[in-house]
Protein backbone atom coordinates (compact mmCIF):
# COMPACT_ATOMS: atom_id res chain seq x y z
CA UNK A 1 0.00 0.00 0.00
CA UNK A 2 1.47 3.14 -0.64
CA UNK A 3 0.86 5.94 2.06
CA UNK A 4 0.87 9.57 2.32
CA UNK A 5 1.08 11.80 5.45
CA UNK A 6 0.13 15.21 5.54
CA UNK A 7 -0.91 17.36 8.18
CA UNK A 8 -4.51 18.50 7.91
CA UNK A 9 -6.02 22.09 7.13
CA UNK A 10 -9.32 23.22 8.42
CA UNK A 11 -11.38 21.84 5.45
CA UNK A 12 -9.87 18.48 5.56
CA UNK A 13 -11.51 18.17 8.93
CA UNK A 14 -14.69 17.02 7.71
CA UNK A 15 -12.18 13.61 5.91
CA UNK A 16 -10.59 13.30 9.71
CA UNK A 17 -14.20 12.97 11.43
CA UNK A 18 -15.65 10.68 8.79
CA UNK A 19 -12.77 8.68 9.79
CA UNK A 20 -12.75 8.82 13.10
CA UNK A 21 -16.50 8.58 13.37
CA UNK A 22 -16.27 5.14 11.70
CA UNK A 23 -13.30 3.36 13.50
CA UNK A 24 -14.33 0.81 15.92
CA UNK A 25 -11.47 1.68 18.00
CA UNK A 26 -11.79 5.85 17.99
CA UNK A 27 -12.64 7.41 21.10
CA UNK A 28 -13.77 11.21 21.66
CA UNK A 29 -10.02 12.16 21.79
CA UNK A 30 -9.57 11.60 17.96
CA UNK A 31 -12.23 14.17 16.84
CA UNK A 32 -10.40 17.30 15.11
CA UNK A 33 -12.17 19.95 17.37
CA UNK A 34 -10.02 19.30 20.01
CA UNK A 35 -7.60 21.13 17.59
CA UNK A 36 -9.38 23.62 17.89
CA UNK A 37 -9.66 23.34 21.38
CA UNK A 38 -6.56 23.30 22.35
CA UNK A 39 -5.29 26.30 19.67
CA UNK A 40 -8.20 28.97 20.77
CA UNK A 41 -7.36 28.27 24.42
CA UNK A 42 -3.99 27.84 25.03
CA UNK A 43 -2.32 29.06 21.69
CA UNK A 44 -0.61 25.82 21.38
CA UNK A 45 1.09 24.60 18.28
CA UNK A 46 -0.88 21.20 16.55
CA UNK A 47 -0.17 18.78 14.62
CA UNK A 48 -2.76 16.54 13.46
CA UNK A 49 -1.08 14.13 10.95
CA UNK A 50 -3.80 11.90 8.37
CA UNK A 51 -2.62 8.84 6.59
CA UNK A 52 -4.23 8.74 2.84
CA UNK A 53 -4.03 5.70 1.08
CA UNK A 54 -2.25 7.52 -2.14
CA UNK A 55 -3.02 4.48 -4.67
CA UNK A 56 -6.66 6.19 -4.69
CA UNK A 57 -6.09 9.79 -5.34
CA UNK A 58 -6.72 12.15 -7.73
CA UNK A 59 -3.88 14.13 -8.61
CA UNK A 60 -4.52 17.63 -9.45
CA UNK A 61 -2.80 20.78 -10.17
CA UNK A 62 -1.44 23.22 -8.72
CA UNK A 63 1.72 21.80 -7.02
CA UNK A 64 1.16 20.39 -3.68
CA UNK A 65 2.94 21.98 -0.92
CA UNK A 66 3.75 21.00 2.44
CA UNK A 67 2.45 23.83 4.21
CA UNK A 68 3.31 25.45 8.10
CA UNK A 69 1.72 28.41 10.04
CA UNK A 70 4.82 30.30 10.61
CA UNK A 71 8.73 29.73 9.54
CA UNK A 72 9.38 27.97 13.34
CA UNK A 73 6.69 25.47 12.41
CA UNK A 74 8.40 24.45 9.51
CA UNK A 75 9.90 20.95 8.85
CA UNK A 76 11.04 21.33 5.38
CA UNK A 77 9.20 18.68 3.87
CA UNK A 78 10.80 17.61 0.65
CA UNK A 79 8.51 16.64 -2.46
CA UNK A 80 10.26 13.33 -3.42
CA UNK A 81 10.70 11.93 -6.76
CA UNK A 82 8.02 9.25 -6.38
CA UNK A 83 5.38 7.24 -3.91
CA UNK A 84 7.00 5.48 -1.53
CA UNK A 85 5.65 1.55 -1.29
CA UNK A 86 5.75 1.26 2.89
CA UNK A 87 7.21 -2.14 3.31
CA UNK A 88 8.51 -2.82 -0.42
CA UNK A 89 11.34 -0.12 -1.25
CA UNK A 90 14.89 -0.51 -0.33
CA UNK A 91 16.07 2.02 1.90
CA UNK A 92 18.45 3.46 -0.79
CA UNK A 93 15.25 5.17 -2.58
CA UNK A 94 13.96 6.48 0.63
CA UNK A 95 14.15 10.53 0.72
CA UNK A 96 17.03 11.72 3.49
CA UNK A 97 14.23 12.57 5.72
CA UNK A 98 12.42 9.11 5.68
CA UNK A 99 12.23 6.38 8.26
CA UNK A 100 12.61 3.20 7.76
CA UNK A 101 10.50 1.09 10.54
CA UNK A 102 11.21 -2.21 9.96
CA UNK A 103 8.75 -3.07 7.37
CA UNK A 104 7.57 1.08 6.42
CA UNK A 105 8.58 4.00 6.13
CA UNK A 106 7.06 7.25 6.49
CA UNK A 107 7.37 8.98 3.12
CA UNK A 108 6.85 12.90 2.34
CA UNK A 109 4.18 14.44 -0.10
CA UNK A 110 4.89 14.01 -3.42
CA UNK A 111 4.83 17.42 -5.01
CA UNK A 112 0.79 16.88 -6.46
CA UNK A 113 -2.36 17.66 -4.59
CA UNK A 114 -5.45 15.39 -4.35
CA UNK A 115 -8.73 15.52 -2.83
CA UNK A 116 -8.79 14.38 0.75
CA UNK A 117 -11.55 11.58 0.29
CA UNK A 118 -12.45 9.69 3.36
CA UNK A 119 -12.54 6.84 2.10
CA UNK A 120 -9.14 6.84 1.40
CA UNK A 121 -7.61 7.42 4.93
CA UNK A 122 -5.81 5.06 6.06
CA UNK A 123 -4.86 6.36 9.93
CA UNK A 124 -4.87 9.50 11.84
CA UNK A 125 -2.17 10.62 14.80
CA UNK A 126 -3.50 14.26 16.67
CA UNK A 127 -0.25 15.77 18.21
CA UNK A 128 -0.11 19.11 20.87
CA UNK A 129 3.26 20.29 21.00
CA UNK A 130 3.61 21.77 24.90
CA UNK A 131 6.94 23.84 24.97
CA UNK A 132 8.52 25.90 27.92
CA UNK A 133 11.23 26.21 29.86
CA UNK A 134 10.54 24.68 33.06
CA UNK A 135 7.76 22.21 32.18
CA UNK A 136 9.78 20.64 28.95
CA UNK A 137 9.21 20.27 25.54
CA UNK A 138 6.74 17.17 24.18
CA UNK A 139 4.89 16.13 21.54
CA UNK A 140 1.52 14.54 23.43
CA UNK A 141 -1.36 12.48 21.88
CA UNK A 142 -3.19 14.35 23.12
CA UNK A 143 -2.64 16.57 26.71
CA UNK A 144 -5.22 17.14 29.44
CA UNK A 145 -7.05 13.69 29.25
CA UNK A 146 -6.84 10.21 29.16
CA UNK A 147 -6.95 8.98 25.91
CA UNK A 148 -5.53 9.69 22.19
CA UNK A 149 -3.01 8.36 20.44
CA UNK A 150 -2.69 6.43 16.95
CA UNK A 151 -5.89 5.31 15.39
CA UNK A 152 -5.23 3.44 11.81
CA UNK A 153 -6.45 0.48 9.52
CA UNK A 154 -3.07 -1.75 10.42
CA UNK A 155 0.55 -1.84 11.79
CA UNK A 156 1.75 -0.64 8.80
CA UNK A 157 -0.02 2.48 9.33
CA UNK A 158 0.70 2.89 12.53
CA UNK A 159 4.16 2.63 12.40
CA UNK A 160 4.28 5.23 9.49
CA UNK A 161 2.20 7.72 11.13
CA UNK A 162 4.78 7.43 14.55
CA UNK A 163 7.83 7.33 12.08
CA UNK A 164 6.34 10.86 10.83
CA UNK A 165 5.83 12.24 14.37
CA UNK A 166 9.47 10.84 15.27
CA UNK A 167 10.43 13.36 12.53
CA UNK A 168 8.27 16.02 13.45
CA UNK A 169 9.57 15.58 17.43
CA UNK A 170 13.04 16.21 16.10
CA UNK A 171 12.67 19.24 13.55
CA UNK A 172 10.53 20.82 16.57
CA UNK A 173 13.86 19.52 18.91
CA UNK A 174 11.05 17.81 21.26
CA UNK A 175 12.73 15.74 23.97
CA UNK A 176 9.37 13.41 23.97
CA UNK A 177 6.22 11.97 22.58
CA UNK A 178 3.51 10.78 24.36
CA UNK A 179 1.15 8.38 22.92
CA UNK A 180 -1.76 7.69 24.92
CA UNK A 181 -3.81 4.78 24.45
CA UNK A 182 -6.24 2.23 26.01
CA UNK A 183 -4.99 -0.73 23.89
CA UNK A 184 -1.26 -0.58 23.54
CA UNK A 185 0.60 -0.62 20.29
CA UNK A 186 1.52 -4.16 20.59
CA UNK A 187 4.44 -4.27 18.26
CA UNK A 188 6.03 -1.09 20.26
CA UNK A 189 6.16 -3.71 23.70
CA UNK A 190 5.72 -2.47 27.35
CA UNK A 191 9.11 -2.06 28.60
CA UNK A 192 12.05 0.48 28.91
CA UNK A 193 14.64 0.01 26.30
CA UNK A 194 17.66 1.69 24.85
CA UNK A 195 20.18 0.65 22.35
CA UNK A 196 22.62 2.89 21.08
CA UNK A 197 23.36 1.87 17.83
CA UNK A 198 21.08 1.38 15.38
CA UNK A 199 22.64 1.28 11.78
CA UNK A 200 23.47 -2.55 11.54
CA UNK A 201 19.33 -3.43 12.62
CA UNK A 202 18.11 -0.86 10.05
CA UNK A 203 20.47 -2.13 7.46
CA UNK A 204 19.04 -5.96 8.24
CA UNK A 205 15.45 -4.28 9.02
CA UNK A 206 14.27 -5.57 5.16
CA UNK A 207 15.21 -9.52 6.02
CA UNK A 208 13.27 -9.47 8.62
CA UNK A 209 9.70 -10.69 9.49
CA UNK A 210 6.98 -8.52 9.25
CA UNK A 211 6.23 -6.52 12.40
CA UNK A 212 8.43 -4.88 14.75
CA UNK A 213 9.19 -6.23 18.47
CA UNK A 214 9.78 -3.87 20.79
CA UNK A 215 13.73 -4.64 21.20
CA UNK A 216 14.19 -3.44 17.71
CA UNK A 217 11.93 -0.18 17.49
CA UNK A 218 13.78 1.25 20.53
CA UNK A 219 17.13 0.30 18.87
CA UNK A 220 16.06 2.55 16.01
CA UNK A 221 17.62 5.82 15.51
CA UNK A 222 15.90 7.72 12.85
CA UNK A 223 18.20 9.32 9.55
CA UNK A 224 17.33 13.20 9.84
CA UNK A 225 20.01 13.68 6.99
CA UNK A 226 22.63 13.78 9.50
CA UNK A 227 24.70 11.33 12.90
CA UNK A 228 21.91 9.21 13.50
CA UNK A 229 20.47 9.29 17.32
CA UNK A 230 19.28 6.99 19.54
CA UNK A 231 16.13 6.42 21.08
CA UNK A 232 14.59 5.33 24.17
CA UNK A 233 10.99 4.38 25.33
CA UNK A 234 8.75 3.02 28.06
CA UNK A 235 5.09 2.09 28.36
CA UNK A 236 3.31 2.77 31.66
CA UNK A 237 0.57 1.15 32.77
CA UNK A 238 -0.39 1.82 36.09
CA UNK A 239 -3.13 3.88 35.92
CA UNK A 240 -6.72 2.66 34.83
CA UNK A 241 -9.65 3.85 32.97
CA UNK A 242 -13.18 3.22 35.18
CA UNK A 243 -15.92 2.52 33.14
CA UNK A 244 -19.57 1.67 33.98
CA UNK A 245 -21.68 -0.58 31.24
CA UNK A 246 -25.00 0.47 31.45
CA UNK A 247 -28.59 -0.64 31.79
CA UNK A 248 -31.40 0.73 29.57
CA UNK A 249 -32.70 2.62 31.56
CA UNK A 250 -31.65 4.84 34.94
CA UNK A 251 -34.39 2.98 36.77
CA UNK A 252 -32.67 -0.25 36.13
CA UNK A 253 -29.53 1.25 37.06
CA UNK A 254 -30.57 2.27 40.62
CA UNK A 255 -32.03 -0.97 41.18
CA UNK A 256 -28.94 -2.56 40.54
CA UNK A 257 -27.18 -0.81 43.01
CA UNK A 258 -26.79 -1.87 47.02
CA UNK A 259 -28.56 -0.28 49.30
CA UNK A 260 -26.26 1.66 50.99
CA UNK A 261 -25.61 3.35 47.57
CA UNK A 262 -28.87 3.94 46.79
CA UNK A 263 -29.35 5.76 50.40
CA UNK A 264 -26.20 8.05 49.41
CA UNK A 265 -27.98 8.68 46.66
CA UNK A 266 -30.75 9.74 47.73
CA UNK A 267 -29.60 11.81 51.15
CA UNK A 268 -28.48 15.13 49.28
CA UNK A 269 -32.18 14.94 47.65
CA UNK A 270 -33.53 14.54 51.34
CA UNK A 271 -31.45 17.52 52.07
CA UNK A 272 -32.98 19.79 49.47
CA UNK A 273 -30.39 19.58 46.75
CA UNK A 274 -31.25 20.01 43.38
CA UNK A 275 -29.17 19.11 39.94
CA UNK A 276 -29.46 21.12 36.28
CA UNK A 277 -28.04 20.33 33.15
CA UNK A 278 -27.39 22.56 30.66
CA UNK A 279 -24.90 24.44 28.74
CA UNK A 280 -22.81 27.44 28.26
CA UNK A 281 -25.18 29.61 30.89
CA UNK A 282 -24.01 27.59 33.47
CA UNK A 283 -20.46 27.82 32.78
CA UNK A 284 -20.08 30.86 35.94
CA UNK A 285 -21.54 28.77 38.04
CA UNK A 286 -19.27 26.04 36.89
CA UNK A 287 -15.85 27.71 37.34
CA UNK A 288 -17.00 29.06 40.38
CA UNK A 289 -17.40 25.47 42.31
CA UNK A 290 -14.29 24.19 39.91
CA UNK A 291 -11.91 26.92 40.97
CA UNK A 292 -12.46 26.51 44.72
CA UNK A 293 -12.01 22.76 43.97
CA UNK A 294 -8.80 22.81 42.11
CA UNK A 295 -7.21 25.41 44.84
CA UNK A 296 -8.34 22.87 47.79
CA UNK A 297 -7.08 20.05 46.09
CA UNK A 298 -3.63 21.98 45.34
CA UNK A 299 -3.67 22.36 41.60
CA UNK A 300 -3.50 24.95 39.09
CA UNK A 301 -6.59 25.37 37.45
CA UNK A 302 -7.52 25.56 33.64
CA UNK A 303 -8.31 28.58 32.09
CA UNK A 304 -12.17 29.35 32.02
CA UNK A 305 -11.69 29.40 27.83
CA UNK A 306 -10.78 25.70 27.98
CA UNK A 307 -14.26 24.93 29.36
CA UNK A 308 -16.08 27.48 26.91
CA UNK A 309 -14.68 26.08 23.72
CA UNK A 310 -14.67 22.24 24.88
CA UNK A 311 -18.83 23.58 24.80
CA UNK A 312 -19.08 25.51 21.68
CA UNK A 313 -17.04 22.78 19.41
CA UNK A 314 -18.87 19.72 20.89
CA UNK A 315 -22.27 21.68 21.62
CA UNK A 316 -24.14 19.04 20.16
CA UNK A 317 -22.58 16.34 22.49
CA UNK A 318 -21.41 18.43 25.83
CA UNK A 319 -23.17 19.21 28.91
CA UNK A 320 -22.42 20.91 32.18
CA UNK A 321 -23.77 18.92 35.20
CA UNK A 322 -24.57 21.21 38.77
CA UNK A 323 -25.40 20.82 42.13
CA UNK A 324 -27.29 23.15 44.10
CA UNK A 325 -28.62 23.78 47.27
CA UNK A 326 -30.88 26.85 46.89
CA UNK A 327 -29.21 29.31 44.55
CA UNK A 328 -25.43 28.25 45.77
CA UNK A 329 -23.63 26.18 43.68
CA UNK A 330 -22.09 23.06 45.39
CA UNK A 331 -21.12 20.19 43.05
CA UNK A 332 -19.97 20.56 39.14
CA UNK A 333 -18.91 18.38 36.47
CA UNK A 334 -18.54 18.15 32.45
CA UNK A 335 -20.17 15.08 30.16
CA UNK A 336 -19.33 14.80 26.72
CA UNK A 337 -20.58 12.23 24.20
CA UNK A 338 -19.10 10.14 21.90
CA UNK A 339 -21.09 7.17 20.19
CA UNK A 340 -21.82 4.65 22.60
CA UNK A 341 -19.55 6.26 25.69
CA UNK A 342 -20.51 9.58 28.08
CA UNK A 343 -17.09 10.87 29.08
CA UNK A 344 -16.68 12.71 32.14
CA UNK A 345 -13.39 14.82 31.89
CA UNK A 346 -13.93 17.10 34.99
CA UNK A 347 -15.63 16.88 38.12
CA UNK A 348 -15.42 18.86 41.30
CA UNK A 349 -17.28 19.50 44.59
CA UNK A 350 -17.08 21.76 47.44
CA UNK A 351 -15.47 20.31 50.63
CA UNK A 352 -17.20 22.51 53.31
CA UNK A 353 -20.84 20.86 51.42
CA UNK A 354 -19.60 17.29 51.91
CA UNK A 355 -22.00 16.47 54.51
CA UNK A 356 -24.98 17.08 52.30
CA UNK A 357 -22.88 14.67 49.86
CA UNK A 358 -23.34 16.62 46.75
CA UNK A 359 -20.98 14.60 44.97
CA UNK A 360 -23.21 11.12 45.20
CA UNK A 361 -25.82 13.48 43.43
CA UNK A 362 -23.48 15.07 40.71
CA UNK A 363 -22.60 11.39 39.88
CA UNK A 364 -26.07 10.19 40.04
CA UNK A 365 -27.25 12.85 37.83
CA UNK A 366 -24.93 12.19 34.88
CA UNK A 367 -25.31 8.46 35.22
CA UNK A 368 -29.00 8.80 34.97
CA UNK A 369 -28.58 11.67 31.36
CA UNK A 370 -26.33 8.54 30.16
CA UNK A 371 -28.99 6.02 30.66
CA UNK A 372 -31.79 7.97 29.37
CA UNK A 373 -29.86 9.42 26.52
CA UNK A 374 -29.35 5.78 25.19
CA UNK A 375 -25.32 5.48 25.91
CA UNK A 376 -24.29 1.94 26.84
CA UNK A 377 -21.06 2.99 28.80
CA UNK A 378 -20.50 5.85 31.21
CA UNK A 379 -16.51 6.76 31.97
CA UNK A 380 -15.48 7.75 35.16
CA UNK A 381 -12.44 9.13 34.05
CA UNK A 382 -8.54 8.09 35.45
CA UNK A 383 -7.90 6.66 38.58
CA UNK A 384 -4.75 5.02 40.59
CA UNK A 385 -5.84 1.04 41.56
CA UNK A 386 -6.60 0.92 45.24
CA UNK A 387 -7.03 4.90 45.89
CA UNK A 388 -9.75 6.89 47.20
CA UNK A 389 -10.98 8.08 43.81
CA UNK A 390 -10.08 4.44 42.33
CA UNK A 391 -12.87 3.08 45.23
CA UNK A 392 -15.22 5.93 44.98
CA UNK A 393 -16.05 4.70 41.44
CA UNK A 394 -16.00 1.46 41.78
CA UNK A 395 -19.10 1.48 44.31
CA UNK A 396 -20.77 2.76 41.45
CA UNK A 397 -19.93 -0.75 39.38
CA UNK A 398 -17.30 0.64 37.09
CA UNK A 399 -15.06 -1.63 35.55
CA UNK A 400 -10.94 -0.70 35.54
CA UNK A 401 -9.22 -0.98 31.92
CA UNK A 402 -5.67 -0.34 31.80
CA UNK A 403 -4.42 2.65 30.47
CA UNK A 404 -1.65 2.57 28.27
CA UNK A 405 0.72 5.58 27.77
CA UNK A 406 3.92 5.23 25.43
CA UNK A 407 6.71 7.49 25.73
CA UNK A 408 9.43 7.60 23.47
CA UNK A 409 12.98 9.59 24.18
CA UNK A 410 14.56 11.12 21.14
CA UNK A 411 17.44 12.45 23.07
CA UNK A 412 18.24 8.52 24.04
CA UNK A 413 17.87 9.40 27.88
CA UNK A 414 16.13 6.64 30.37
CA UNK A 415 12.32 7.38 31.01
CA UNK A 416 11.44 7.96 34.63
CA UNK A 417 9.27 4.97 35.30
CA UNK A 418 8.65 5.74 38.84
CA UNK A 419 4.70 5.84 38.98
CA UNK A 420 4.77 7.80 42.64
CA UNK A 421 5.52 11.27 41.28
CA UNK A 422 3.43 13.41 43.42
CA UNK A 423 5.77 13.58 46.42
CA UNK A 424 7.63 15.90 44.04
CA UNK A 425 5.09 18.72 44.49
CA UNK A 426 4.03 18.16 47.97
CA UNK A 427 5.72 21.73 49.05
CA UNK A 428 4.37 23.87 46.18
CA UNK A 429 0.61 21.93 46.71
CA UNK A 430 0.66 22.69 49.93
CA UNK A 431 1.35 26.56 49.39
CA UNK A 432 -0.82 26.12 46.57
CA UNK A 433 -3.93 25.05 48.62
CA UNK A 434 -2.91 28.63 51.02
CA UNK A 435 -3.89 30.83 48.06
CA UNK A 436 -6.35 32.83 47.72
CA UNK A 437 -8.78 31.52 44.80
CA UNK A 438 -8.69 34.72 43.19
CA UNK A 439 -5.03 34.46 42.90
CA UNK A 440 -5.21 30.77 41.79
CA UNK A 441 -7.31 31.78 38.61
CA UNK A 442 -5.54 34.52 38.05
CA UNK A 443 -2.44 31.95 37.87
CA UNK A 444 -3.47 28.58 37.81
CA UNK A 445 -4.13 29.08 33.79
CA UNK A 446 -0.73 30.23 32.87
CA UNK A 447 0.91 27.49 34.85
CA UNK A 448 -1.89 24.65 33.94
CA UNK A 449 -1.28 25.14 30.01
CA UNK A 450 2.13 24.05 30.26
CA UNK A 451 1.33 20.73 32.49
CA UNK A 452 0.06 17.81 29.82
CA UNK A 453 -1.60 15.55 32.67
Amino acid sequence: MNIKIKKISQAETAAWDTYVNAHPKATLYHLSSWKNVFEKTYGHKTYYLIAVNSTQLKVEDPPYSWTQSSKEQSTNYEPSAKSYDLGCEAASELSAKSYDLGCGTAPKLSANSYELNPDNVVGILPLVHLKHFIFGNSLISIPFFDIGGILANDEETEKALLSEAINLGQELKAKNIELRHIQPLSWLGGSSKLIDDSSKLIADSSKKEPGTTSAELSAMSFELGFEAAPMSYATKSHKVRMLLKLPKSSEALMKSFKSKLRSQIKKPIKEGLKSKVGGLELLDDFYKVFSINMRDLGSPLHSRKLIKHVLKEFSEKARIVLVYKGSEPLACSIIVGFNDTLENPWASALRQYSRLSPNMLIYWTMLEYACDNGFKYFDFGRSTPDEGTYRFKEQWGAKPEPLHWHFISLNGQPINEDPSEKSKFDIAIHYWQKLPVPVTKLLGPMIRKHIGL
